[in-house]
């Protein structure tokens, strides 16, 4: 539900509502097909492997250094970007 919550969020945000909510989705599917191990989690070599500009950015989203970004985070870091 937080997932949603946040994604609904940035995408109101955004100047096209509609396109961020298309793009949020896009980015919700890549991540779950780049979460090889399905715990909500990627690590930096399942970011390289399956969402590269994540793994481009990675120090930069993982924020926290937990070694491990979710999509939580990376809603925030494309949030930031797009201030």
């Amino acid at each position: 539900m937080k997932r949603i919550c946040l994604m609904l969020a940035a995408a109101l945000m955004a100047s096209s509502a509609f396109a961020q909510d298309a793009r949020m989705q896009q980015v919700q599917s890549r991540f779950e097909a780049a979460d090889t191990n399905h715990d909500g989690k990627l690590t930096p070599a399942e970011a390289q492997a399956g969402m590269p500009l994540v793994a481009k950015n990675f120090d930069q989203i993982d924020t926290a250094h937990k070694g491990y970004v979710t999509l939580d985070d990376i809603a925030q870091f494309a949030a930031k970007r797009h201030q």
